[in-house]
């Protein structure tokens, strides 16, 4: 019986959920599971226990799927069935009067990792923020979010963490969610203390006054950095794993999380999270995209950082 890793058994259950609401297609479901299992039996045996039929799963014999050596803007193994894409009203354009925008690099473990900067003009410190992105990489959307922390008068620094694979925008998008989930949570925690420690050496932003904030995988990564990165002020996570239990008396920033409260698959272990949170002295708070709710979700994490960071 397939044991599945708590982040592959996160990104496979969401795919299935895209699948079953035909969001996505029976290729792109089956290449996404395939690419993260690194078998089609892993893949097959992973399919079903997520509860697709005999039918639906492939055979140990078909082929593993080819990673297109495509841009992430137009790989044909990823297309899905046509849904309009939501804009935010908070959406804040490359460009934007004000800010600062720029690709910087800096070393963790020995290997160069890229990020993008997104800061105010002028010479006046603020806080800074790191962000984790979501499984498809470090894509336009999270530019923009770092962008919309500028704004707000943050320093943002968002993480390209397939950069030792190439970069994301180099990638088949199909293939982004299995080399996260290969590369382990471990590796992904040190490149963003490697982050932290690039942060502090820079001369725009208040040293020390350090957030982190991630979506969906990156939610999950970002519960485990505040296990692991003691000096972090405050962190917010906009749904993704919870954290091991064990280690929630090790959290030292304040925590905020963002979970969708219909979604049982997603909130299924949050009691259990908020038990724990309330068994220590760390400060806690408490769907597809609703313009109504992103924005409060939004405006929420704003505010928690004001008060933490």
């Amino acid at each position: 019986m397939v044991q599945l890793e708590k982040f592959e058994k996160y990104l496979i259950e969401e795919f299935y959920d895209d699948y079953r609401s035909g969001d996505m297609s029976h290729k792109t479901f089956t290449r996404r599971v395939a690419f993260i299992m690194g078998s089609m039996t892993a893949a097959a045996a992973a399919m079903t226990l997520v509860g697709c039929t005999p039918d639906e799963v492939p055979r140990s014999t078909d082929p593993m799927p080819t990673p297109s050596p495509t841009s992430s803007a137009a790989s044909p193994g990823s297309a899905t069935t046509a849904v309009p894409n939501a804009k935010s009203p908070l959406s804040v354009p490359e460009g934007a009067a004000g800010l600062v925008t720029a690709t910087v690099t800096f070393t963790s473990g020995g290997t160069e990792i890229s990020g993008y900067v997104a800061r105010p003009e002028g010479s006046q410190k603020g806080p800074a923020v790191l962000i984790c992105h979501e499984n498809r990489g470090l894509t336009p959307h999270i530019q923009d979010v770092a962008r919309r922390f500028a704004k707000e008068g943050y320093a943002a620094l968002a993480l390209d963490l397939l950069s030792r694979e190439g970069g994301t925008a180099n990638m088949d998008p199909d293939a982004v969610p299995g080399a996260l989930t290969q590369a382990g949570a471990q590796r992904h925690v040190n490149d963003f203390k490697a982050a932290f420690v690039f942060l502090n050496d820079q001369d725009f932003f208040d040293e020390g006054r350090i957030a982190m904030v991630g979506f969906c995988f990156g939610g999950g990564i970002t519960w485990q950095a505040s296990t692991e990165i003691p000096a972090l002020k405050a962190t917010s996570s906009f749904y993704g794993p919870a954290p091991d239990l064990a280690k929630v008396p090790t959290i030292k920033p304040a925590v905020f999380g963002v979970y969708a409260e219909n979604d049982a698959r997603i909130t299924g272990a949050m009691p259990q999270l908020q038990q724990a949170l309330g068994g220590t002295t760390v400060k806690h708070g408490g769907e597809r995209y609703v313009e109504a709710q992103a924005t409060a979700a939004w405006n929420d994490t704003l505010a928690w950082f004001k008060d933490n960071v």
